[in-house]
């Protein structure tokens, strides 16, 4: 993946937010449906969401003015928006895009792996047949309708140095798109993983090819005593009860 004039892109996952902790209570109990009041992009930080994001501000402010981005690019979902004014609160050149945002999942939005389970038997089982990159729920979006749009974005960057504000899914889609990862590696890799909240990913480009710097970084969080948390998002939820 070519970003013109681009050497250095970093990924930071919103902080935990009120949708991650009321996904995780309710896979933890059993229940169909996750209870959030807010539609996808409205959902706001938890108390817990803000104090890594301060700490994140924190971390930011202290690093040599040579390692801030040239630009700062945020996903609209407000989880985002609101880490990233807590991180870089309008230093470097900044722009909401609409490419950055969580994956779509149309008719299983809500719904926890039991409801799915329950409810959409069918398409958990056209899940486990086509595979986690290429499934699209009705009304929804799979991986690679997520890959292509993220494709498109990097190919618009016009900073030397960028740092994206985004979502889970996009720090394993970063990695198939920068690392040219193999898609069964890609889904076998995130079947087994979670990518924690205000963690940091971020690559940089060495004769023409991108190199994984920081995978899932949360120094930044323990060195200024907040705690890191690991909630995985809707998005990336194993599909098989199995897997989990």
């Amino acid at each position: 993946m070519d970003s013109l004039g681009v050497d250095w892109i970093g990924l930071i996952r919103h902080g935990e937010s009120t949708g991650n902790v009321a996904s995780e209570v309710a896979e933890a109990a059993g229940h169909e449906v996750v209870d959030i009041l807010e539609r996808d992009a409205d959902v706001p930080l938890s108390d817990q969401g803000e104090r890594q994001g301060r700490a994140l501000g924190r971390w930011f402010a202290a690093l040599p003015r040579e390692q801030w981005p040239d630009l700062v690019v945020c996903s609209p979902y407000r989880r985002a928006i609101d880490t990233a004014r807590l991180t870089v609160s309008g230093r470097p050149r900044s722009r909401v895009d609409e490419r950055l945002r969580d994956r779509e999942l149309g008719v299983l939005d809500l719904l926890t792996s039991h409801g799915v389970a329950e409810r959409y038997p069918e398409e958990r089982a056209r899940e486990r047949r086509l595979g986690k990159f290429y499934y699209r729920p009705p009304g929804g979006e799979s991986w690679a309708d997520v890959a292509l749009r993220l494709r498109s974005l990097l190919r618009d960057l016009d900073g030397r140095r960028v740092l994206l504000f985004g979502h889970e899914l996009q720090a394993f889609l970063l990695r198939y798109l920068l690392e040219c990862l193999p898609e069964p590696d890609l889904a076998a890799f995130a079947r087994n993983t979670v990518v924690p909240n205000a963690s940091l990913t971020s690559w940089r480009r060495e004769e023409g090819l991108w190199v994984l710097e920081h995978e899932f970084e949360t120094d930044h969080l323990v060195e200024r005593g907040v705690e890191p948390t690991g909630s995985a998002d809707q998005s990336t939820r194993a599909p098989e009860p199995s897997a989990r």
